[in-house]
Formats: C-alpha cells, sequence, structure tokens
C-alpha cells in the first residue's frame, strides 16, 4: 500500500511539538511493514534542508483567488528518514524558518494544501490511502472530492488524525475563494458556526478520523473547542489509536546523548551515573530524588502552575528533593521559572530553550518526571520516562491517562492526579519523595517501568488495518 502522510511538522526536518514526533516516525515502520509511505510538508529553511541533498520532483502552479503561485516539489535524496520525504516550496509563503506563528499562516497552509492535491492529481498512479494531520492539512478531503480539477481523486481513502482539536485554522467566508473552483452545493462541509472551520471540514469529509489516544477521543465529545457536537455526531468513524515512540531512537541501551549507556538489568548503577552528571552539571544534591520536566512553557501543559507548586513543595516538604526545568514558552513562566534558580541554590535549576541532548540526559538521571498537563492528547514525554526508568507524575487526562497507572492501583507504576491544580501537583511531589526513600519499592517500579512496550510496532498495525477497512468500502 502506498500511504501519503501530509503534515505541516516531521522530526527532524521540522519540529515544533508531537506532531513533528508522530509523523518522523510512523511512515518509517509502516515502511518497515512492506508498505510504501511518503511524508509531504512545506519547505521549511531549517537545519535540515541545508544539511541534506534533494532533487527536484515535480513543477506547478495554481490560483489561491486573485493569487498566483508557483510551486516546486524536492525530495530527500538518501532515504535519511526511512521514507519519503517530499517538501513544499512556495516562493513568498513557505520560504520561513518558523512553522507556524506568521500572520498569513492561512495564506500559507491553504497554498500548502492546493499545491499537495494538484501534484497528487497529476500522477499516473493513484495511492493507496491520503493520510492529513491537523488542521493545517485538514481541507484536502474536501479538495479532492469537491474541487472540480481534483474530482477524480475522490475515490482515494482519506484519514485525518488529530493531535491537537483546540487549534482549528478558522478563516471567514471571504477567503472562500482561496480554494480551488468548488461545488458551491457543499457550503456546509465548510462551515462550522459561520466560519470556514478546516478541522471541522476534515472530519466530515475524512473517510476516517483518529486522535492520538482513546482517551482523548472520549474527551473531544464533552471539550473540543466548539466542536463538541460535531463528534458526537460523527462518533462512528472517529476512534482512538496511541502513539507509539521510536525506540530505536530512544533506546538506554544504544543513546549517545547520554553519559552512560544501562538496560534493565543495571538500571539502578546507569541512572546513578547519568543522575551525577546532571547534579554536576546543574549544581543539584545528588542524594535527593530529581524531578525533571521537559517541554513548552504554555497553559495546556498547566506549566504556568509550575513556579507556585515548587514554591510551595520547598515550603511544606523542606529541601527534600531537586528541580530541574527545560523548556521554552509563555515569556512570563520562563522569566519566573528563571527566576527562581537564584533562589534555591543547590536544589533548583532551569534552563529555558529547546536542547535534544539535555532532554535524553534528563530522561536518563531523573527520578520522576512531572507531566501535571490540562491538555494533553496522548504525550510522548511520559513514555520516554518509562523507557528510561524515570517515573512518570500526571494529571488524569487523555493519553496520560491510557500509558500511566498510580503506584497505589494493582500493577501500578506511576504517580497519578485528577486536577491541574498547584496542590494536587504538590500533593504528588510529596508522595514521589515518599517513595523514593523505599529503595526497594524504587527499584521494583524502574525494573517494572522499563519492560512496557511503548513501541509503534503496534499502533502502526492498527494503522494499516484502519487503512485496509476503509480501501474495502
Amino acid at each position: 500500500m502506498e500511504i501519503i502522510h501530509v503534515s505541516a511538522e516531521c522530526y527532524p526536518y521540522a519540529k515544533v511539538g508531537g506532531l513533528a514526533d508522530v509523523v518522523g516516525t510512523l511512515p518509517k515502520y509502516q515502511q518497515q511493514a512492506g508498505h510504501v509511505a511518503k511524508v509531504v510538508v512545506p519547505m521549511h529553511r531549517t537545519k535540515f534542508l541545508y544539511d541534506n541533498e534533494w532533487t527536484v520532483e515535480h513543477k506547478g502552479s495554481f490560483n489561491m483567488g486573485s493569487l498566483y503561485f508557483d510551486y516546486t516539489i524536492i525530495k530527500e535524496k538518501n532515504n535519511k528518514l526511512g521514507f519519503d520525504l517530499y517538501c513544499v516550496d512556495i516562493y513568498g509563503l513557505l520560504d520561513r524558518e518558523k512553522v507556524y506563528t506568521y500572520d498569513d499562516d492561512t495564506e500559507r497552509f491553504t497554498a500548502f494544501q492546493i499545491a499537495v492535491v494538484d501534484w497528487i492529481a497529476q500522477w499516473e498512479h493513484r495511492p493507496g490511502v491520503v493520510h492529513v494531520h491537523d488542521h493545517h492539512t485538514a481541507l484536502i478531503p474536501f479538495m479532492m472530492q469537491h474541487c472540480f480539477a481534483y474530482r477524480h481523486l475522490s475515490g482515494v481513502p482519506t484519514v485525518l488524525t488529530i493531535h491537537n482539536g483546540q487549534y482549528q485554522g478558522w478563516m471567514g467566508w471571504d477567503k472562500s475563494n482561496y480554494i480551488p473552483a468548488w461545488d458551491t452545493w457543499q457550503w456546509g462541509l465548510l462551515d462550522w458556526s459561520n466560519t470556514i472551520n478546516p478541522l471541522a471540514c476534515g472530519v466530515k469529509c475524512a473517510d476516517r478520523v483518529t486522535t492520538v489516544s482513546p482517551s482523548y477521543m472520549e474527551e473531544l465529545t464533552e471539550n473540543a473547542n466548539g466542536l463538541e457536537q460535531l463528534f458526537r455526531m460523527e462518533r462512528m468513524k472517529c476512534t482512538g489509536i496511541l502513539n507509539g515512540i521510536d525506540t530505536q531512537v530512544w533506546d538506554p541501551e544504544k543513546d549517545t546523548y547520554i553519559l552512560d549507556n544501562f538496560s534493565i538489568s543495571d538500571a539502578e548503577a546507569g541512572k546513578q551515573l547519568n543522575k551525577k552528571k546532571l547534579c554536576d552539571d546543574f549544581q543539584l544534591d545528588m542524594e535527593k530524588p530529581l524531578f525533571v520536566y521537559i517541554g513548552r512553557m504554555v497553559g495546556e501543559k498547566a506549566a504556568d502552575l509550575l513556579p507556585q507548586a515548587i514554591n510551595d513543595a520547598f515550603s511544606h516538604i523542606g529541601s527534600k528533593m531537586n528541580f530541574l526545568i527545560l523548556g521554552s514558552g509563555d515569556p512570563s513562566v520562563e522569566e519566573q521559572l528563571s527566576a527562581m534558580n537564584k533562589g534555591y541554590v543547590g536544589y533548583y535549576n532551569s534552563q529555558i530553550g529547546y536542547n535534544e541532548k539535555l532532554s535524553h540526559q534528563m530522561y536518563a538521571g531523573a527520578d520522576f518526571l512531572l507531566m501535571p498537563s490540562r491538555v494533553e492528547p496522548c504525550g510522548l514525554n511520559q513514555m520516554y520516562a518509562l523507557r528510561y526508568g524515570t517515573i512518570p507524575i500526571v494529571r488524569r487526562t487523555g493519553g496520560l491517562k491510557d500509558t500511566v497507572i498510580d503506584f497505589g492501583e494493582p500493577n501500578g507504576y506511576g504517580i497519578c492526579f485528577n486536577y491541574a491544580t498547584v496542590w494536587d501537583i504538590t500533593y504528588s511531589i510529596h508522595r514521589a519523595v515518599e517513595l523514593y526513600d523505599d529503595k526497594e519499592k524504587m527499584k521494583s517500579i524502574i525494573g517494572q517501568i522499563m519492560k512496557i512496550d511503548n513501541s509503534w510496532e503496534t499502533s502502526s498495525e492498527k494503522y494499516i488495518n484502519l487503512y485496509q477497512s476503509i480501501r474495502q468500502i
């Protein structure tokens, strides 16, 4: 089967969040299973672009309203990612360093989608399935079915995966002429609450809709930023498939980023050596439990609660633990977390920014990972932590609920809480400190969590089965 993934991100080409990790990994496992997987992304001006060799695959042009654009499709020459990677270049729109946050993102991603469909429409064959990801690509199923020039693609099955339903790509009806000539009788497929809503359109038009965890699929029927009723109406074609992780990249036995490689058999010694390096580098106390936070400092992740929660933990529990924070996002949260470096010297440190190497070192050396997310459709960090023997502390939401069981429950191994509040976070830290003091229990849990299989093999097979089911309709 030939599978075409269309996305705004793909690791390591361009990454903002978990979307990139999924699109950079799932196709590789599908390729290894004997299928032909391809990924198409905008030609962001990234380091990967300049560090690799490319060939020109296609040149074309299209109108977007009164605007006219030429586009170029290039292909990564050496198959470095384990699948074919294609980039779409449109001068003046897609030739940017950042993936998002430009004032003309509506124009940028609409043009990207048109170019992708226009290119596929000119192939001599038809792909087995077109798999689009999030609102940036969610108009593609509509274009394939209802744009006059592309209707010969209407028989190609389409799947939409929602990685984050809060962002929907809204655009006013004054921009409806951006979409290539289409059957205006179908205007209702584009509309939601009197605006063009690409994500809603994708849910209506795709043959199947998936979310990145079963629990998140259920949550969208109650909290989907205005689309709750739509998800209830379309429930029969929606399913949750849990993301996996790339166990070749995230492997404590072979990870080149960490100081000392280790397996389940020598995890205690290996984690201690990696923890010592972190504590030495960031002036922390080796003898105390090390809590880490890795990720975006935004409201969805409840990062705004961390400064107060950490302060309260020190006030109520005392200096019995260390904290190390890595990430970036809301400037006010960054400022608060950075300011704390001076207040808790020897017990707390933070580094603002993105650092892939340090993140691997933190998973390997930490005792506990904090994930107090308000919204977490799947979450990968908790899976990385489990792989490296680091116990996740998570709020019961989305994929966190599906992948972490509290150690107080039968066969449990993590620390879970119900509400994204300072009190819940602080109380969970207190529970973790008590658990840390029980050395035998800690050792048992570390051995247990490192055996958990969160690889992509199972999830990839579920996607293949899903594709097969709609190809037979």
